[in-house]
C-alpha cells in the first residue's frame, strides 16, 4: 500500500551528488539490448575504422590486444534511469586507435558500429582527450558477451545507448547522422546530467 508523498529513504548525500537527476543506483547490472546475442568468432574478429564507406585501417583480435591499454574506473549511467557506480574497464582509447592508424580524426562525427548492426553517433570531441575507450575487459575479466563482449565501446559520460555492444568498428561521417535509437527518438547527444533521453530534452 502506498502513501501519498512517500518517497522511500532518500540516499545517502555522496550518493546523491554522484546520481544524475531522475537515476537511481544499482548493484546489479542489468542486460538490455535490441536482439539475440550475436556470435561472434575471435579468429575471424575485426575491428574497422571507416571514413563514409572507406577503410582506413582494421585490426584482427590479436592485433587489437597488441595496441597499448588504457584503464578507467567510474559511474556508468544508463538511459533507462539506473547507474552503477565504481566500475572498472579495459581496453584501448580511441587516441590510441587514431595513433596507430597514423590519422587526425578526418571529421568531426561518427557512428559506432555493432556486429548486431547495431548504430550510435557520437561526436568525435566526445572521444578524444581519453574520453572514450573500446573496451574487452570489466572488472578485470573479458567482457561477457551478455554486456557487450569481446569488445564494447565505453563513452562513460554519456547515456550508455551510446557505449555500443559488440562494436566491430568506428565510421566518419560528414555530418551527424541518427544511429538506431537516436531514429527512434532518442536524444542525438545523451547527457545524463541535462536528461537528455528524447528528442527534445
Amino acid at each position: 500500500m502506498a502513501t501519498r508523498g512517500f518517497t522511500g529513504r532518500r540516499p545517502p548525500e555522496a550518493t546523491r551528488e554522484r546520481l544524475p537527476p531522475g537515476q537511481y543506483l544499482t548493484d546489479d547490472f542489468p542486460v538490455l539490448q535490441i536482439g539475440p546475442n550475436p556470435q561472434i568468432d575471435l579468429a575471424a574478429w575485426r575491428f574497422t575504422l571507416r571514413e563514409g564507406a572507406r577503410p582506413i585501417k582494421a585490426w584482427s583480435w590479436d592485433a587489437f590486444q597488441a595496441l597499448p591499454r588504457t584503464r578507467w574506473g567510474g559511474d556508468i549511467h544508463c538511459v533507462t534511469k539506473w547507474s552503477k557506480f565504481d566500475t572498472a574497464w579495459e581496453g584501448v582509447s580511441f587516441d590510441d586507435l587514431l595513433a596507430d592508424a597514423g590519422i587526425a580524426a578526418p571529421t568531426d562525427y561518427l557512428l559506432a558500429e555493432g556486429y548486431d548492426d547495431y548504430t550510435t553517433n557520437v561526436p568525435v570531441a566526445d572521444l578524444t582527450g581519453g574520453k572514450a575507450m573500446v573496451a574487452t575487459l570489466y572488472d578485470g575479466q573479458p567482457i561477457p558477451l551478455d554486456h557487450g563482449g569481446p569488445a564494447r565501446l565505453l563513452v562513460p559520460h554519456l547515456y550508455f545507448w551510446k557505449s555500443a555492444k559488440w562494436v566491430k568498428g568506428l565510421r566518419f561521417t560528414a555530418k551527424d547522422e541518427a544511429g538506431f535509437w537516436e531514429l527512434r527518438g532518442y536524444h542525438m547527444y545523451g547527457d545524463p546530467w541535462r536528461e537528455q533521453r528524447f528528442t527534445g530534452d
